[in-house]
């Protein structure tokens, strides 16, 4: 077997890889999948190694997010594979088609006690759309195949792969591993010969032909979920009777980025007023006038035709309750299960929501809704003035909203916008007006907080050229700034911004009149600025409003000039978010 001229199963997934157009690749170093990350390093591929396994993850689904097609992440066997179970909830939650590809002991040594395994399909199932287990090389490329087709179909969401150690390496070397390299003495015991008996037969299971000759298959075209053309015709004639419609567009309207300005376009048809949620925060611009910003709540009690274009009827929209009972309603979902949740709609239109918007503005409609939308333009218009005025009260060290408009007037048409947090993060999405379509990253449904630099790093690759601003809160940078390692060890330039109240200001806000302690909530203020300044870093600290802006500024051109940077500005407590707590 030495001198074997088949490539190896590592080289073999690079390869696949390759043909799906994947550039870059997220991973921890670990003995159990080193053959794939060297592998693709060789065909190309830009390998990136956090500190984390979880950022991986939760780089490959923002790059998921941001391309439409697969983000993917490698973690070795065992606590590698645990540390990923949270990013992949969050995906699955956010129907993102990551592929996880991980790490597993030797087939022959499943359950025997080798180090770090696990019955990794047990814990890994519940937390993703379909999960896999390699038993021999023949089966490596059809079921990564099978992964991505599934990750990316229908539905989407992330799938793991698991990838035993034996199907990666050259087969030489794991005839070394299995002790078969060398023939048996002359006059071995029984027992001996038996072992071998035995390991030679696993052997020739499970390196198999090789299967190589299968490997240049083109990906497979992946189909979309078109609405049918009565359902789009029947909500039109809805909303043609309607007389204070509105159109709620969420992150599952984003499902196809390169679709984004066809829907943009579709809701300027339209004419109908509009909010956006989630990814497609920034799908309209900074200023359009059909899109809406503050008062939802009460503009969907209000209004008398509500279109959901993905998005479901949670805790967002008080499971369906935000909307009268008489109100007609129409959900547009790409997943079944998603249009009557909750509440039953008027119509339930199955199919990507992206593209019933599309059909439903391909006839322009015979309705006209200018004085409802002046009227909701006006009390939004309000709302800005009481939001701007919240900004200039005097709140110590700094203002939180005044920090916000001060990152927002340095917003490039460009740039991108990272969320991880809550109560800053949360007040940031009162101010902040993303610039261009798919420029607002949050975690989704699942508001997990640690997506932040995982997030960040998968943008930036993405668009190397644009600014990337990282909005922490401090307690969410808790659990991600040691990946301004990764960022400086690969040249990653992003600018993080940390609204430090020293507090998990969100749940202290609530939890101390409610229950009168501020138990596990105060966090002090953390010098976040010398920890990055630590990991090779620019760092700098905010602590009174003057020279707020010019600090800001100095971040973000220490990021255009090649070096992460992180700002970490002291931010007073406030009640501008009271009662915020979601159940």
């Amino acid at each position: 077997m030495a001198g074997d001229p088949r490539p190896t199963g590592g080289e073999r997934l690079a390869a696949a890889l390759v043909r799906h157009g994947v550039r870059t690749m997220f991973t921890l170093a670990g003995g159990h999948i080193s053959p794939i990350f060297v592998a693709a390093k060789r065909q190309g591929i830009r390998v990136v190694d956090v500190r984390d396994e979880a950022n991986a993850v939760f780089a490959a689904d923002a790059t998921a997010r941001l391309t439409g097609t697969i983000g993917v992440a490698a973690v070795t066997a065992g606590p590698g594979l645990t540390n990923s179970l949270t990013p992949l909830r969050n995906a699955l939650m956010a129907r993102s088609p990551v592929v996880l590809l991980c790490g597993a002991t030797a087939t022959v040594l499943r359950g025997r006690g080798s180090l770090q395994d696990i019955d990794q399909m047990a814990a890994v199932r519940p937390h993703v759309k379909w999960a896999g287990q390699v038993n021999g090389a023949d089966e490596l490329i059809p079921m990564f195949e099978r992964a991505v087709a599934t990750a990316r179909e229908g539905v989407c969401g992330p799938v793991a792969l698991e990838c035993p150690v034996d199907l990666l390496y050259d087969a030489a070397l794991v005839r070394e591993m299995y002790g078969v390299t060398k023939p048996l003495p002359a006059g071995a015991p029984w027992g001996k010969r038996l072992e071998r008996w035995y390991l030679e037969r696993h052997l020739r299971r499970a390196l198999g032909t090789g299967g190589a000759a299968d490997d240049e298959s083109p990906p497979r075209a992946v189909k979309r979920c078109k609405p049918a053309p009565r359902a789009v015709a029947k909500a039109r004639a809805l909303l043609e009777r309607a007389e204070r419609p509105l159109l709620l567009v969420g992150s599952q309207a984003m499902e196809s980025p390169r679709e984004a300005a066809a829907l943009a376009e579709a809701i300027g048809a339209l004419g109908v007023p509009t909010y956006l949620a989630g990814m497609a925060r920034g799908l309209l611009g900074a200023a359009h006038p059909l899109q809406l910003r503050h008062e939802r709540k009460v503009a969907l009690r209000e209004a008398d035709c509500v279109l959901l274009a993905g998005s479901p009827m949670d805790f967002r929209l008080d499971y369906g309750r935000h909307m009268p009972h008489g109100a007609t309603v129409i959900t547009a979902n790409a997943d079944p299960t998603e249009l009557r949740r909750n509440r039953a709609p008027t119509l339930g239109v199955h199919g990507d929501a992206d593209l019933f918007v599309r059909a439903l503005a391909s006839a322009a409609p015979r309705q006209a809704w200018g004085a409802w939308a002046e009227s909701l333009r006006a009390r939004d218009a309000v709302r800005e003035a009481e939001i701007a005025k919240r900004g200039a009260d005097d709140v110590r060290p700094v203002n939180p909203i005044a920090l916000c408009k001060a990152i927002d007037a340095l917003l490039t048409d460009d740039a991108m916008i990272v969320a991880d947090g809550g109560d800053f993060v949360a007040t940031a999405s009162y101010v902040l007006r993303p610039r261009a379509p798919l420029s607002w990253l949050d975690p989704g449904v699942f508001g997990t907080l640690g997506v932040g630099a995982g997030f960040a790093m998968g943008a930036k690759l993405h668009r190397p050229d644009a600014d990337v601003w990282l909005l922490y809160g401090d307690g969410a940078a808790g659990f991600s700034v040691i990946e301004f390692d990764t960022m400086v060890r690969h040249g990653i330039p992003v600018i993080a911004v940390v609204g430090n109240d020293g507090a998990w200001a969100q749940i202290m806000r609530d939890q101390v009149p409610m229950l009168g302690d501020d138990v596990a909530t105060v966090l002090g203020r953390t010098a976040f600025d010398r920890v990055a300044e630590a990991l090779g870093a620019r760092g700098f600290v905010v602590d009174h409003p003057e020279g707020m802006r010019a600090t800001l500024e100095a971040a973000r051109d220490a990021a255009r000039a090649g070096t992460p940077a992180l700002v970490n500005v002291h931010i007073g407590l406030t009640d501008f978010r009271k009662g915020s707590i979601s159940l």
